[in-house]
């Protein structure tokens, strides 16, 4: 099998007006699943830093029933927040930290053009992502649960983050 030469970020991003950034998130189940919900959720395309796990690993390709051959998706360059907010987006970095907005913030909703970022399934994201990125957002946990699967968070991230 031969594969396609992955596109640009530029040339995803172009039109797009909701997109995900995914940092290190090493596990093929999750990547798969965050796949699934990006393209069931609205989102326009996915964006992985080089550590992230292969979109087309077999696992990967299973879990996410077959959108990751669906949505646009490529590797990040190591100035990526320069490279979106030369593009016209704001990050929302997916983080658990008290000074955080919460994901139902209007503000979040308003903006044009907005990337959301997601962390590793044990570190989250680094601390220089969460500083660079335009929001820290949660998602708030009840009955002493501190957080969710990185995946599962994905799910919430998309729908309430939409393109209305």
């Amino acid at each position: 099998m031969r594969r396609p030469k992955l596109p640009t970020v530029e040339e995803i991003c172009r039109e797009a007006k909701r997109i995900v950034i995914l940092e290190n998130v090493q596990n093929p189940t999750n990547v798969g699943a965050i796949f699934r919900s990006a393209a069931a959720l609205g989102m326009e395309a996915v964006l992985l830093t080089p550590d992230c796990s292969n979109p087309l690993y077999r696992r990967s390709c299973r879990v996410s029933m077959g959108t990751v051959f669906q949505i646009p998706w490529t590797y990040l360059p190591e100035n990526w927040v320069d490279a979106l907010r030369g593009l016209g987006f704001r990050t929302a970095a997916m983080a658990l930290k008290n000074d955080s907005l919460s994901i139902d913030d209007p503000r979040l909703r308003e903006e044009e053009k907005l990337a959301v970022v997601l962390g590793s399934e044990g570190d989250g994201l680094a601390a220089t992502t969460i500083a660079d990125c335009d929001y820290t957002v949660k998602i708030p946990m009840w009955h002493g649960v501190d957080s969710l699967n990185v995946a599962a968070a994905s799910a919430v991230a998309f729908w309430e983050l939409r393109a209305r």
